[in-house]
């Protein structure tokens, strides 16, 4: 006996072999999302979707201009790396390069092979995203590679400095700041803090750079990780000179805050430094690092209920801006030592953050 069944005429069909470019119940963004919704998925951390996303999107072929692949594959990599996939990241990026370790060699992604297409690029201009460089020099390390990805740090800062003419130029000098900051980082977890000074002074031996606050303050901080404590006040006394009183950049007046607060930590004076804290967060209440510090201090002050209330507070009001694992961590270690039933609370706690975590959020921070 047949049965006959009533199609709601809003009901998308699923037929896979459907032309998603003739399809009248669907747009082509369902299939080819466009940059913006790419990043806005990243910055919710929605890196499965964006994984989703992009896999439908290269089976349907629907990237018409070279440079678009490359900018899929950028997102794709980070989403892979996000979650810690490193592995298949690394493949995915070299197998669309004939030479991994040189980039360029790929002599496709050059604009000036496509004149129809981009008809004002000059004959060496690449199109390879600069985040994709930055992912192609980081993979290593997670890969247990440290030599080879400090190898490629710091080609890709050489890179950044042979750019820096021009009316691009105050870009590149961000991205050289950027990778300078990346491979100081690496040097002082192994605490090769001369490398660090060596690397930081350099760059404040240039003009352009002298007078930044932010290469100044992390100066600062390399001398505080090897016991310089004079050292250390004497340049964030520099960097408080250059961003002057009452300055009207809240960032640099936050970076001043935290540098005086760093200082009484050290003096153990812990009121003074929550002081210095409250006063970054009046200002910006999504300063995560003053947030987190000016808890710790509470807890150093024994206040272990108020330090509790700050972190539970920055969470619930700015989750996406103050969640991470270190201040979820922290919290937790708060509960431990304030609370008989920590198992209890942390359960809650895990599970609010099943709901509002990135993807590559490590749960097990948690310790449940």
């Amino acid at each position: 006996m047949e049965t006959t069944t009533t199609t709601d005429p809003t009901d998308q069909p699923t037929t896979p072999t459907m032309d998603p470019l003739t399809n009248p119940y669907t747009s082509l963004n369902s299939y080819c999302p466009d940059l913006s919704t790419l990043f806005d998925l990243s910055t919710r951390g929605a890196w499965n979707t964006i994984l989703t996303k992009i896999t439908l999107t290269r089976s349907q072929t629907l990237l018409s201009h070279p440079h678009h692949h490359l900018i899929y594959l950028t997102f794709n990599v980070l989403a892979l790396t996000k979650l810690r996939r490193f592995a298949e990241a690394a493949q995915d990026l070299y197998s669309h390069f004939d030479n991994p370790e040189n980039l360029d060699s790929t002599s496709q992604y050059l604009y000036s092979n496509y004149p129809s297409i981009y008809p004002s690029h000059g004959p060496n201009s690449s199109m390879i995203p600069f985040g994709l460089r930055v992912l192609h020099a980081h993979l290593p390390f997670s890969l247990d590679q440290r030599d080879l990805g400090l190898d490629r740090l710091y080609g890709l800062l050489l890179f950044t400095r042979e750019r820096q003419s021009g009316d691009g130029a105050g870009v590149w000098r961000k991205r050289e700041i950027f990778v300078l900051n990346m491979i100081v980082s690496y040097h002082l977890s192994v605490k090769e803090f001369k490398v660090c000074l060596d690397l930081l002074r350099e760059l404040l031996d240039k003009k352009e750079y002298a007078e930044d606050p932010n290469v100044v303050a992390k100066t600062g901080y390399v001398q505080m990780q090897y016991g310089d404590l004079e050292g250390a006040r004497r340049t964030f006394g520099l960097v408080e000179g250059m961003v002057g009183e009452g300055g009207e950049d809240v960032g640099l007046m936050n970076l001043v805050g935290r540098n005086k607060a760093l200082m009484y930590i050290v003096e153990k004076d812990y009121v003074s430094a929550v002081r210095e804290y409250e006063a970054c967060i009046e200002r910006d209440g999504s300063d995560a690092v003053a947030i987190n510090n000016k808890a710790l201090c509470l807890m150093y002050l024994r206040d272990l209920t108020d330090g509790i209330k700050v972190l539970e507070n920055a969470l619930e009001r700015v989750p996406t801006t103050v969640l991470n694992e270190t201040i979820v961590k922290n919290l937790c270690s708060m509960y431990e030592l304030a609370y008989v039933n920590h198992v209890d609370v942390k359960k809650t706690l895990s599970s609010w953050m099943v709901r509002v975590a990135p993807d590559d959020f490590d749960m097990s921070c948690i310790r449940v």
